[in-house]
């Protein structure tokens, strides 16, 4: 057997269901030494339950694993690491006040080996071998998203670990940690690591991985190697027919000044401020994008509009008529009751769909009512043109539900933000925020949304759309306002604007003067 053929990992008929629902069926999958292997699927196709499998968070209900050739039972993380397997999740296990040196040997038994001095010079060593820019001595309060990755990389490295799976690790990155944490990478697979991504996005797919297995509801489709496929081919065979992956981008030619923010202020949820000093306008007629890392202030933004975040300084000014006239009427300071009471018509689709946007133990006839109970007179609520509205939205917007009184909770992640951004857009509204509105959702649901943003653009509503996948923002957005530390790093035109030039000013790496 040659060293390309070598196997360090064989999973045989490996099946895994949670009660009814079957998130394994019989999946096949083999890694080989000094290889990246990407897992591709969409959401709830299995690709993380697969690994969490291999790295001993579960069980497999049937199936049988071979590590290096040999048959293993993987009953724990333990087991895994054990064996020379580390998992990098999505969410980072890091504590936060401890230093790098200190989270990387977290759990260990003490050994000359963990003492500071030899510890953090082994860290060097493993920093220099790779590429990795990282100090053993700095907090991880300190430290970027990108940085904290790298702490998680290191930590299972340390540890042995020979086969690294990473769990969507691009995910809130910006386009130049991704690269660079591509380079690494290939300098572990040169090292002869065997490295599983889990990933949805297919440009990175093509970009770093050698091979490719695709699973499409808990079955393996196949394994071909990455210099075989295409965007194309790959998305067919996640979602099992043809797609077409052009995201649309009409064009307004009257837009109207809906929204003037100037110098606005606020707050998060412990105090801290989240948003400092920023002014840009909004328009009817475009969609405008919002791009920042994790935590840079998007949210906060989207909630000191529609009266839900205390804002401490600045004003944010609302065109609508009153009485007939045009005025511009400053929200700061309003509640969503009053905001409305002003017939102010704003729509907001959170971040947190079931915990802020509905109610999940209640049916879509009730969601649907939240929104406008307030305006019937008397002791009873219209329940009928609820119930017509609920209907018209699952026929409109094909979700898929046993009906129209299942509770919301019982449906899935595209069909809950589908009755979502349905309800909002029932109340015809002047402007439309949504939040990070296609995050977890497949290919079809992902189009069918950005289908309804565009239709409300033609409409001449005013669209604010909070991502987090660069590539869309770009594609559909009209102006690019990117938010770096609660600031405002640039406002540009992604038609003419370089993606590597938005990751900069994600970073504060450069400053473009704001008004594209």
């Amino acid at each position: 057997m040659t060293q390309e053929d070598k196997l360090a990992i064989r999973m045989r008929h490996i099946s895994k269901s949670f009660g009814t629902v079957v998130a394994l069926d019989a999946v096949d999958f083999e890694l080989k030494e000094g290889e990246i292997h990407a897992l591709l699927g969409e959401n709830g196709s299995g690709k993380t339950t697969l690994m969490n499998i291999l790295s001993g968070i579960y069980y497999p209900d049937d199936g049988d694993i071979a590590i290096m050739g040999q048959d293993v039972a993987i009953c724990s993380p333990k087991d895994a690491f054990n064996l020379g397997i580390g998992m990098i999740h999505q969410h980072f296990k890091l504590v936060d006040v401890l230093s790098v040196a200190e989270n990387i040997v977290l759990g260990l038994p003490p050994s000359e080996e963990t003492k500071r001095k030899r510890l953090n010079q082994t860290i060097r060593d493993i920093a220099d071998r790779y590429g990795f820019d990282i100090k053993p001595e700095s907090k991880i309060y300190d430290l970027s998203v990108s940085e904290k990755q790298t702490v998680e990389i290191i930590k299972v490295l340390y540890r042995g670990a020979n086969m690294l799976i990473l769990d969507e690790p691009t995910a809130v990155l910006t386009p130049q940690e991704t690269e660079k944490l591509f380079d690494i990478l290939r300098a572990m697979k040169a090292d002869n690591k065997a490295i599983v991504i889990i990933t949805h996005k297919l440009n990175e797919v093509l970009a770093v991985s050698d091979r490719v297995t695709i699973l499409r509801k808990g079955q393996k489709i196949d394994t071909i190697p990455t210099a075989t496929a295409n965007r194309q081919i790959l998305t067919e065979m996640m979602v099992g027919r043809k797609v077409d992956l052009q995201i649309e981008r009409p064009e307004v030619t009257e837009r109207k000044l809906m929204l003037q923010v100037n110098q606005l202020t606020a707050l998060g949820p412990d105090g801290r401020k989240m948003i400092d000093r920023i002014s840009f306008d909004a328009y009817g007629g475009e969609i405008l994008g919002v791009a920042g890392i994790s935590g840079s202030g998007q949210k906060e933004l989207c909630e000191a509009i529609a009266g839900l975040c205390p804002v401490v300084g600045g004003s944010i000014l609302f065109e609508t008529k009153l009485n007939g006239v045009d005025v511009a009427e400053n929200l700061v300071g309003q509640t969503p009751e009053a905001i409305i009471r002003k017939g102010i018509s704003l729509a907001f689709v959170p971040e947190d769909r079931l915990g802020m946007g509905l109610v999940a133990s209640h049916d879509m006839i009730d969601n649907v009512m939240l929104k406008n109970y307030r305006d019937h007179k008397g002791p009873f609520v219209d329940r009928q043109t609820a119930r017509e509205a609920a209907e018209e939205m699952v026929d409109a917007l094909e979700i898929v539900t046993p009906g129209v009184r299942t509770p919301i909770r019982q449906l899935s992640g595209g069909n809950v933000q589908k009755v979502l951004l349905g309800r909002e857009i029932r109340s015809n509204p002047q402007m439309l925020m949504v939040a990070y509105p296609v995050r977890g959702l497949d290919i079809n649901a992902s189009f069918t949304i950005y289908r309804l943003l565009n239709e409300q653009k033609m409409k001449g509503v005013s669209v604010i759309f909070v991502g987090e996948d660069l590539d869309v923002l770009m594609e559909i957005s009209d102006r690019l306002l990117v938010l770096c530390h609660g600031r405002i790093s640039g406002i540009v035109d992604p038609r003419t604007v370089t993606k590597e030039h938005v990751g900069l000013l994600m970073t504060g790496g450069h400053d473009e003067e704001v008004g594209a």
